[in-house]
Formats: structure tokens, C-alpha cells, sequence
């Protein structure tokens, strides 16, 4: 259901809003009279992201400030496992604010990831889109690895425990028999090992450009590549929440060319009974003020409104839904939750 042709089209609409509040930091600036004392925000939020290096981490961080500089909400930005932890914890209300792709999401909420026992993630609610996760893999020029095939049986880097990396890139590994060694650590960590000549080789899906990627490669000669041709048809075809994509060759230093690979889109979760007012005040400054955000990543570019359809199975928060049908967004039935009518 998410082809590339949808992705294309989406990612066409060059729609992204200029801020124009200047120095408005007041939350209920704008606001109906009245309204003011019925909002009910969090004096502070946790924002799970996941390992620093990643660009969860990055773009966690220019969330806070947003949150902080345009509604005056206090946000901590805190290291996790990544989306599959991120919606365990948002279930559990351990964290307000999480960061996912659309693959732990839908099988977060559906309960059908090996990862959830069976049990399912129902209270999850997506509040916003975000960027195309690619994946990636990397390694030192002298280990003789150019392509996917070179891996295998070879000891690999794929990311955090409940990561996306960590958690499909075995996962595909073992689709194409690929009988790799997995290795599983932050971002950071597998650029140290690299770096100590300790990993030859690391596969890793973030927003680009990865960080640990730019740091290994300002010191090191590296070889990057992705996955295509029938090996890529064959990852789509059991696991239809990838789309294939291209990376651009100015996204590193080490390409000369595009690179053609597979790609997972990102989405901010909240819990369903976080305040309204609150997720539609959030998530209205988050479009306004979308530049801002990139210039924490470039990433966040993407994250046009109308990439909110590229979801059409995880139910959205009330507050959000208020805001894109304001802004004229044609949601599908699928994704209003059953709190919407209550």
C-alpha cells in the first residue's frame, strides 16, 4: 500500500508553511476568549527518541526547543531503544511524546510484531509525519564489501535492540540468507567500533545524513550501499510497509552516485488521552514552524502536512485530526480512533 509512486506524489507537494508567529511564545496567544483557562497543558514532556548518533536523537532535540520556544512547555529529550521502545513506552504512559516508523507502529497497534507477545499497543495515537527512514549499509574500504551480497556471513552492526534498524535489518538479513553476525548497539557505539577497527561493516536506517555516517567517514575511506533489483521486491513483498527510495550522492562524501535502497517513514506518537488542546497546539506549531526544525535536520523538510496520508492504519489523536481536517487534509475513515465520536 505504500508505493513509491504514493510516496513520490506526496513528497511532490513542495508545501511547507513559513513560520509566521516571530517571536510569539505564548501558547494561547490566538486563542478564542474564554479558551485560555479551559487548556490544560503538561507543565513537561518527555520526547523518546533513540540512540545518539541517529537523527532521532537530532530531530528529539529540535522538538524541544519548538515546544519550548512557541507553546513554553518544558521537553527532556531521552535516549531509547528506539520506535519499538518508543511505543511500548508511550502505551505504558511512561513518556509523552515518541518517535516511530510506520513498521514498529502498525505492528505495535495490530499486535502482530513478534516483538509485542501478541499484545497490542491500542493507545497509541500518530500526531504528526516526519521524514523517510532509508537503509543503509556501510563499510571500510579494505574489508573488500561493495554490496549487499559481500555480507554475507559476515559480522554486522545493525543498531539498537527495539531500534528499526536493530529490530528489521536481521530481519532482512535472514529473508535474503544472508546468515549475518548481528551486532547491536547505538549508532554512536558502532561508529566508535568501526573507528577502533573493532566493525567492519554496519547497516543502520535513520533520516539522512546519519551522523555516525559523517563522522566515520571524515576519518576513514568507507562503501556505501542499499539494496535493489529482486532482493528489494522480495523485502517489499513481506514487509508492505517499505517503499523503495533513492539516496541522493550529495547526501555523503563518500558517494558519487545515487544510491538505490528501501525506506521507512517516521511519524511522532502520543498517548490517546493526552490533552487535545495540547497535540492540535503541538502539532499546528510544529507545521508553522517546519524550517525552524530544519535547521536542526534537514530531514524534517519532508514533513509537508499532507504526508499525514502516508499513514492509513494507525488511528491519529483527536487533537491532530482536529487540525488537519482545519487545514483542509481529506483523512481516510481508517485512521480516526473511536474516541473521536465519544
Amino acid at each position: 500500500m505504500y508505493k513509491k509512486w504514493w510516496f513520490v506524489g506526496i513528497m511532490g507537494l513542495v508545501f511547507i508553511v513559513l513560520a509566521a508567529c516571530g517571536a510569539d511564545t505564548n501558547p494561547d496567544e490566538g486563542a478564542q476568549e474564554g479558551e485560555i483557562q479551559e487548556k490544560d497543558y503538561p507543565s513537561s514532556v518527555i520526547i523518546g527518541t533513540a540512540s545518539q548518533g541517529g537523527t532521532y536523537f537530532i530531530y528529539g532535540g529540535g522538538l524541544a526547543t519548538l515546544l519550548e520556544e512557541h507553546l513554553g512547555v518544558t521537553a527532556n529529550v531521552e535516549v531509547t531503544g528506539g520506535p519499538v521502545h518508543n511505543m511500548q513506552l508511550v502505551q505504558a504512559k511512561d513518556q509523552e511524546i515518541g518517535l516511530v516508523t510506520l513498521g514498529p507502529a502498525y505492528e505495535g497497534y495490530t499486535g502482530t510484531g513478534e516483538w509485542t507477545g501478541g499484545q497490542q499497543h491500542e493507545d497509541v495515537r500518530i500526531i504528526f509525519p516526519m521524514y523517510s527512514t532509508p537503509f543503509h549499509w556501510w563499510a571500510l574500504a579494505d574489508a573488500g564489501v561493495e554490496q549487499l551480497d559481500d555480507i554475507k556471513g559476515q559480522r554486522v552492526g545493525v543498531g539498537p535492540a527495539g531500534g528499526t534498524s536493530g529490530t528489521y535489518l536481521p530481519m532482512i538479513h535472514d529473508l535474503l540468507g544472508l546468515d549475518t553476525q548481528n551486532v547491536q548497539a547505538g549508532a554512536n557505539d558502532m561508529a566508535s567500533q568501526m573507528l577502533d577497527g573493532q566493525l567492519d561493516i554496519i547497516g543502520f536506517a535513520a533520516g539522512i545524513p546519519i551522523a555516525a555516517v559523517t563522522e566515520i567517514e571524515a576519518q576513514r575511506d568507507i562503501t556505501i550501499f542499499g539494496i535493489d533489483g529482486e532482493k528489494r521486491d522480495l523485502v517489499i513483498e513481506a514487509f508492505p510497509y517499505f517503499y523503495e527510495y533513492s539516496i541522493p550522492a550529495d547526501t555523503y562524501d563518500s558517494l558519487d552516485q545515487d544510491v538505490e535502497t528501501i525506506a521507512m517513514y517516521n511519524f511522532g506518537i502520543a498517548h490517546k488521552e493526552m490533552n487535545a488542546d495540547f497535540i492540535y497546539d503541538f502539532v499546528k506549531a510544529y507545521h508553522e514552524n517546519i524550517e525552524q526544525l530544519a535547521q536542526t535536520h534537514s530531514a524534517a523538510q519532508e514533513a509537508v502536512e499532507e504526508a499525514i496520508l502516508l499513514n492509513t492504519e494507525v488511528p491519529l489523536h483527536v487533537g491532530a485530526i482536529r487540525y488537519y481536517e482545519e487545514i483542509g487534509i481529506d483523512l481516510p475513515e481508517s485512521v480516526y480512533p473511536p474516541e473521536w465520536n465519544e
